[in-house]
């Protein structure tokens, strides 16, 4: 398999934390790549036409994107305990956490984009007051789901401790620390993990190049 990736994008790191902890992280080649916002890539189109990464192309060459799509993916070629649970009302939980956790990282890339950016005369405070608030509700959400993060490794957790690396590297949206102990202390020990530790984001050397390691808006 061949991975496109940034390697400050919390969406690639979710997937490469899935590949590691599914045993399957030695089987796939990364390919990283610089995006922009506002310029094509024209090798990445090749494979998706969003233009976004993660894009993963299976064994077989076919694309896979976003990162939902190319974790379960992964999560079908692993014979361990599965990361997505198969039964049914833990399913939906477990998905749920997923997209509140994406849905997070969407309104605080937008926030890093309105900030890093848009030219500054372009700037316009209310749309990121407004996303910061859909990131403080959704870490309020997150803080309330302590008995769903408390079970057995899924992919819920996997999005969130992400998500929540990428607020802590970045620091779009302020600090997320101060009423929310029970989920950074749950954070704080979910970054042990090996596979969390050997996917750490890292700072392009230019930073304008790729504020926020996604290249577009959601992957």
């Amino acid at each position: 398999m061949k991975l496109f990736y940034h390697p400050s994008s919390p969406y690639v790191r979710k997937v490469l934390v899935t590949a590691i902890e599914a045993g399957l992280d030695a089987r796939i080649e990364r390919v990283a790549l610089t995006l922009s916002p506002v310029q094509p890539h024209r090798q990445l189109a090749r494979y998706n036409p969003l233009m976004k990464v993660p894009t993963l192309l299976t064994e077989a060459g076919v694309p896979l994107f976003d990162s939902r799509v190319i974790c379960e993916y992964l999560d079908s070629l692993h014979q361990g305990p599965k990361l997505l649970p198969p039964e049914r009302e833990q399913r939906w939980r477990v998905l749920r956490l997923q997209a509140l956790a994406d849905g997070l990282l969407d309104a605080a890339v937008l926030c890093r984009y309105e900030a890093t950016v848009r030219p500054a005369e372009k700037q316009w405070a209310e749309w990121v007051a407004g996303q910061r608030v859909k990131a403080m509700q959704a870490l309020d959400a997150a803080e309330a789901e302590m008995d769903l993060l408390a079970g057995p490794l899924h992919l819920g957790q996997i999005a969130l401790a992400c998500a929540l690396g990428w607020l802590e590297f970045r620091a779009p949206i302020g600090d997320i620390r101060g009423t929310r102990p029970a989920l950074l202390a749950w954070y704080d020990a979910f970054a042990a993990r090996p596979s969390m530790a050997a996917t750490a984001p890292t700072a392009p050397v230019n930073q304008a190049d790729s504020p926020p390691g996604t290249g577009t808006i959601r992957a």
